[in-house]
């Protein structure tokens, strides 16, 4: 199975799922519609599924144009009935190919935020706006908690767990980490090599769960110094429970400039 990011709008991935010699592919959170038209076209293939992570129109602007013209199925939040064919929720699987995804919904981001866990001995997460390389997306529906709450079940995932977000956020989202710990090794690395790959004009996803926990501050609000530097910013005393710890650093990521 490979993952082929498509580049939409500014800094959007729409991820391609395909298995070699097949001439039919899945898409995740097509917002655009044409990109996906277009690569199918110059090669030859057929759009046999959707699978959207949540509703936000750069996820899901494109899905009524490709459902209707490749008549293929969509899966999604339950809500997006009745563009979406087959609703979802916590533990639900879906097959892709010879690959089953199981379901984690991640309220946080948006309260009907689903990623998608493949069945894989190297698994794949699908983390929409979930988990980020470096960050982790803004809290626009749910709250604090929700959003711990989603990190710290996708933090229970395989170390070798390859995370495929669908943002290029990576060298703003390390800015911030090193401004939080700036002494951390494994953040310094890989903030530059992701800057190589960037000047590569290359992408920075898919991370590995096992990089994120080392580098994420999302990840890692259980760290006093981390939690420390977020209360300095904010000129706050510094948080005294988990909640209220990511919520200190979360609120200082979206302060950061």
């Amino acid at each position: 199975m490979t993952f082929i990011p498509l580049h939409a709008f500014n800094d959007n991935y729409i991820w391609l799922i395909k298995e070699k010699d097949s001439s039919r592919i899945w898409a995740v959170d097509p917002g655009d519609a044409d990109v996906v038209i277009q690569y199918c076209n110059e090669h030859q293939l057929t759009l046999e599924g959707i699978l959207i992570t949540h509703h936000h129109k750069d996820h899901t602007g494109g899905v009524l144009k490709l459902k209707n013209q490749y008549r293929c199925s969509v899966y999604g939040p339950q809500h997006l009935v009745p563009l979406v064919t087959h609703p979802l929720h916590e533990g639900d699987t879906v097959r892709v190919y010879s690959t089953t995804f199981t379901i984690i919904e991640t309220p946080g981001h948006t309260l009907d935020h689903l990623c998608y866990l493949s069945d894989q001995a190297t698994p794949a997460l699908l983390s929409g706006d979930t988990l980020f390389r470096g960050g982790c997306g803004r809290i626009m529906e749910g709250t604090p908690e929700q959003m711990l709450t989603a990190m710290n079940k996708l933090a229970t995932l395989p170390d070798n767990t390859l995370v495929y977000c669908t943002h290029e956020y990576t060298l703003a989202n390390y800015r911030f980490a090193l401004h939080l710990d700036q002494n951390n090794s494994d953040l310094i690395s890989a903030q530059k090599n992701c800057s190589q790959l960037r000047e590569n004009n290359e992408v920075t996803i898919p991370s590995t769960l096992k990089l994120e926990k080392a580098t994420n501050p999302f990840l890692r609000t259980q760290i006093p110094r981390v939690v420390a530097q977020a209360a300095d910013q904010l000129g706050e005393n510094v948080a005294n429970d988990p909640v209220s710890a990511f919520s200190q650093v979360r609120r200082a990521k979206d302060s950061f400039s």
